[in-house]
């Protein structure tokens, strides 16, 4: 009688944290050691419906992990969001935005459906009841019919995937991980989920969580899945980019890169059946374009004694920013360079272009919108203060 009286005092804690009970796994490697922190809590406030666009406004996903709404037009804040509670302050993920709902992943395991007019909040959900560690990082909430997918990694176990019900955030399946290393988004494609755990490379069905193949490479993959609509792209730590079929685990292809170069993560891209990517490096930092098909290296573009942080693309350009502050265009046909300037401030953001011939970009004392004709440096929004160790921050115009 005093074991089930526990039980039930602890079920009403969870209850009182985050207003529902936990929903579990539908589907999924199950686990005799899974405990709470494996479950998703969900709270539906408003019924999630389409919202109209606050046009000229811009999201900031700050440093500090506050989100907050800026109008373009008045310079002023329209509403701010933050998490429950976070025992760093840290941005660390990015925001996908669909029918006017914002789907905002923070570091403490929170995801939030937010209506971007108001910032009023549809439903909160919490992957497991972790408070003291980082449990999503890097992860942009990647959603197709329905579902939302994303990955958490967590040190006290191993991490998971979760697909959940974009209606009220409740846990549609779970997958758990044999390894906590999972800062890298998924790909929905096909409908599959693509998604990596250091060396191992998963291939999902996307409505039940069924495990359809599984690739244990050498070394830790470490490289955003992409694909050019008939195949799969992932590069691993030391440098090699991976060819892979969506429906078996096969390598149709592979490329290393030059050497000593490595770190792909996030700055890779398909468009028109090429890849490009861009590899780091002791000394040299590239870009290069592939023919998705082959493998054949089309071009490649050289950053001398410094490294390529970010990359995207934008009119048949490629664009980006090192870490020393050059903010670069490249030419997506050949990877000639048609804009490069030194910047006073250095981004830390993704970069976001609005119709005019500006670019936007968030640095560690604000936003910042550069006149590509002017060249000049506008700081629209500043902080009142500048942390040290900044991490990432994360920017999108609504439009």
């Amino acid at each position: 009688m005093k074991k089930k009286l526990i039980t039930l005092l602890f079920v009403f804690t969870v209850v009182n944290l985050f207003g529902q009970t936990p929903t579990a796994a539908t589907s999924g490697k199950t686990d005799p050691s899974d405990t709470k922190n494996d479950k998703v809590f969900n709270k539906a406030i408003n019924p999630l419906k389409k919202v109209p666009l606050y046009e000229n406004s811009i999201l900031v996903h700050d440093y500090d992990g506050i989100l907050f709404s800026f109008d373009l037009d008045s310079e002023q804040i329209i509403w701010t969001v933050k998490a429950t509670d976070s025992h760093t302050e840290m941005c660390a993920n990015k925001i996908t935005l669909l029918d006017g709902v914002l789907y905002v992943p923070f570091i403490n395991g929170e995801i939030f459906a937010i209506d971007n007019e108001t910032g009023a909040i549809f439903w909160k959900s919490r992957l497991g009841n972790i408070t003291d560690q980082v449990v999503l990082k890097d992860q942009t909430p990647i959603i197709n019919n329905g579902q939302l997918y994303i990955t958490a990694q967590n040190q006290d176990q191993s991490s998971n995937i979760y697909a959940l019900d974009l209606k009220n955030g409740s846990l549609i399946w779970t997958y758990k991980f044999d390894t906590p290393n999972n800062d890298i988004p998924v790909l929905f494609f096909d409908n599959k989920v693509f998604a990596q755990s250091a060396s191992n490379f998963y291939c999902f069905d996307a409505n039940t969580g069924k495990v359809l193949y599984q690739k244990t490479f050498e070394k830790a993959v470490d490289g955003k899945p992409v694909t050019d609509g008939e195949n799969v792209f992932t590069a691993n730590e030391e440098g090699i980019l991976f060819a892979l079929s969506p429906n078996k685990a096969d390598v149709l292809w592979q490329f290393k890169l030059d050497e000593n170069q490595h770190n792909v993560k996030e700055r890779i891209l398909c468009k028109d059946k090429k890849v490009y990517f861009a590899a780091q490096g002791p000394t040299v930092s590239s870009l290069y374009s592939l023919d998705s098909k082959t493998g054949t290296q089309l071009w490649k573009t050289d950053f001398k004694d410094d490294n390529i942080q970010y990359i995207t693309e934008q009119d048949d350009n490629i664009w980006g920013y090192t870490r020393r502050g050059r903010l670069f265009q490249l030419d997506i046909n050949n990877g000639e360079i048609a804009f490069e300037i030194k910047l006073t401030t250095l981004p830390i953001s993704n970069l976001e272009f609005p119709i005019d011939d500006s670019v936007f970009y968030y640095c560690d004392a604000g936003l910042v919108q550069f006149d590509l004709k002017e060249k000049d440096e506008n700081m629209t929004y500043m902080r009142t203060s500048i942390k040290e160790d900044v991490y990432s921050a994360f920017i999108k115009i609504i439009r």
